[in-house]
């Protein structure tokens, strides 16, 4: 397979070491380098992503754009084949190649709020930088991916359609589903009121879909651009939220090991809110401390809609699988709602030194 694929970039694979790279778990990815030069080869999931034309389309319609209007930017696009193709296609199965960009790493844990900071940062340049771009031209990727009253729905049906077994086993899980539904309503109530802009979003801000530079640490870019589609900007702040702010990630089965760093929401908030200041309306920033909720609530309302349903969606270990990482996020979003009137009082008071410093500067 690499000397087909490799050879349709005009590479030979017999000249470079190929070796798994990185830690996701949708594409499959490998690094491809000798002393020379490096690449990154990955075959795109087409069991998640359908349309793999539409990724390179969108790339392709953003790089143009960022070419044109930041050509500074370090904007990591595939390669494109010899023949001048997006992908490489070999028995069914999509293959790309990226240049690795060389004094860079990736990783897949917040160990301090610095690097929280410069990943927030990334993501809201990203938008930043893409403000005025039409975002009617992008397709979806993943459709629905973000959908909350649809994941809402999804659960009430697997709910209705669930053994007496399951539905016992969850209970505690359905009850606290069902206690949190006004977070769906709030949602339906700011997009029916056009509080929400739609923007040209990541959807996948986890910290290794940023670049940072080895040496420091400060952010490069962001990555894996392939759930790249139009959105709104809670869709990037929550998943944030969601997957920085506790040390125990969404497989830990110790509840007490779930706790919120408040000065990693603080860092959160400073990085994205420097690059997105003067882009978001006033309406939209009330919504940032909601943003968190509103991914941690959707995550949940999906592991426990597939316990439900029998494990036919997320991959399982074991049995309860999918109800504990239900459960763990619950408790994370029960763990992050008690935080709220502390979060008010952090970006107060963010808000408040910028505004100092501002004054300072003009003095």
């Amino acid at each position: 397979m690499f000397q087909a694929v490799l050879g349709a970039y005009g590479l030979n694979a017999e000249q470079f070491t190929i070796e798994p790279f990185g830690s996701g778990l949708i594409n499959h990815t490998w690094k491809v380098y000798n002393e020379e030069i490096a690449y990154i080869l990955q075959e795109v999931n087409t069991e998640v992503f359908r349309e793999p034309q539409n990724i390179a389309q969108n790339i392709e319609t953003i790089k143009k754009y960022l070419d044109q209007t930041a050509p500074k930017y370090l904007f990591v696009a595939p390669i494109a084949a010899s023949n001048g193709d997006d992908f490489v296609v070999l028995d069914g199965h999509f293959y790309r190649i990226f240049p690795f960009v060389e004094n860079s790493c990736s990783i897949d844990f917040v160990h301090h709020p610095e690097q929280a900071y410069h990943a927030a940062k990334q993501f809201g340049k990203f938008t930043r930088m893409l403000c005025a771009f039409n975002v009617n031209k992008l397709k979806p990727t993943i459709e629905d991916f973000h959908n909350l009253p649809l994941r809402v729905e999804q659960f009430k049906k697997a709910l209705e359609q669930a053994t007496d077994v399951r539905i016992s086993e969850a209970k505690f899980a359905i009850e606290e589903i069902i206690r949190h539904y006004d977070i769906e309503e709030q949602y339906l109530h700011m997009v029916d009121s056009g509080a929400l802009n739609l923007r040209v979003v990541h959807h996948d801000t986890k910290i290794s879909n940023v670049l940072l530079q080895v040496e420091t640490g400060l952010g490069l870019c962001v990555i894996d651009l392939d759930t790249v589609m139009p959105g709104y900007f809670i869709s990037d702040v929550g998943d944030m939220m969601r997957t920085y702010l506790s040390e125990a990630n969404e497989e830990e089965k110790d509840f007490n090991k779930i706790a919120i760093r408040e000065d990693v929401f603080a860092a959160i908030h400073k990085g994205y809110m420097e690059e997105m200041d003067q882009v978001l309306g006033f309406a939209e920033k009330q919504f940032f401390i909601y943003a968190g909720k509103f991914m941690i609530y959707m995550q949940a309302v999906r592991f426990i809609a597939d316990f439900l349903n029998g494990d036919i969606y997320y991959k399982t270990a074991y049995p309860e699988h999918n109800l504990i990482r239900g459960l763990n996020q619950i408790d994370l979003l029960n763990k992050y709602i008690g935080k709220e009137a502390k979060f008010e009082e952090i970006i107060k008071k963010i808000n408040e030194d910028r505004l100092s410093d501002s004054k300072t500067i003009l003095n």
